[in-house]
């Protein structure tokens, strides 16, 4: 789990422990979730719905960002069920989010679904919360500073 304010490199890290693990040889794939549930409802309404969450599952390491920019229907609460629950225990998933992992329950909306998607997200998980400035309007001000010179 990444977590911090915008702009602190939590997508930066992410990607780098996905590179990183690329030259490794392990299978890597990065979505940002709007994207990831716009994928699986495409997948169901084409066919390819088992084959794709089949893909996800056989992925090494699933970076999902942007986690929690809004609610999640009830379908995408299902998505992600069936995608944390074929993860669980046997490769690797790194959550991207601007929110405390506390009010992730709120994002997820139902309670009973909430606890067995965080239950297996959570389990043996390492966190890591980011603080600081955002990285953006501290390269911005440099960049400003020397466009002065």
């Amino acid at each position: 789990m990444l977590t911090g304010p915008c702009g602190t490199g939590k997508t930066y890290v992410a990607c780098a422990l996905g590179h990183q693990a690329c030259l490794k040889g392990y299978s890597v794939r990065y979505y940002r979730l709007p994207r990831l549930v716009l994928a699986l409802t495409q997948a169901k309404a084409d066919g390819s719905y088992s084959r794709l969450l089949k893909a996800i599952a056989s992925l090494d390491l699933l970076i999902i960002d942007d986690w929690g920019l809004e609610p999640l229907n009830a379908g995408a609460r299902f998505d992600l069920m069936e995608i944390m629950a074929d993860r669980y225990e046997h490769s690797a998933t790194i959550m991207i989010s601007q929110l405390p992992i506390e009010q992730w329950y709120d994002v997820i909306g139902d309670n009973t679904l909430a606890d067995a998607i965080l239950d297996r997200l959570m389990h043996n998980a390492h966190r890591m919360i980011l603080k600081g400035e955002s990285m953006r309007k501290k390269m911005n001000s440099l960049t400003q500073v020397e466009h002065l010179e």
